[in-house]
């Protein structure tokens, strides 16, 4: 059992897109990410997860709407739902989601990652 520093994890990250994994929990892992740029659009067929904005500001962008986080704030994303992550400057992000779940969804190409780093 240990205390988590969330942004002290986070300072470690060079890289945008690519989540590290900082907690486990039942099955689920809590992962932090530098996100800047868009993302590409996908969707989860069975994985809910859930973003939350630890600094800065994010946009989800939904087929019907797009949706725009600020620090504080955190959203969850439902299995099956297509959304794309934007983030027009540097934002970082924590998530939970289930262990299965693959950082692209259903669209494999460079931007997924099969093994994620533990800090």
């Amino acid at each position: 059992m240990e205390i988590v520093n969330v942004k002290d994890k986070i300072s470690r990250i060079k890289e945008h897109w690519q989540p590290k994994i900082i907690g486990e929990l039942n099955n689920q892992l809590v992962k932090v990410a530098k996100l800047k740029g868009e993302f590409i659009m996908h969707r989860h067929d069975n994985e809910d997860e859930l973003f939350y904005v630890v600094e800065g500001s994010l946009e989800i962008e939904l087929k019907e709407k797009t949706l725009r986080l600020n620090e504080g704030d955190f959203v969850i994303i439902p299995k099956g739902i297509e959304h794309k992550p934007i983030a027009q400057k540097e934002v970082l992000v924590m998530m939970f989601e289930p262990n299965t779940t693959l950082n692209t969804g259903n669209v494999l190409n460079e931007l997924t990652q099969k093994q994620l780093e533990k800090l």
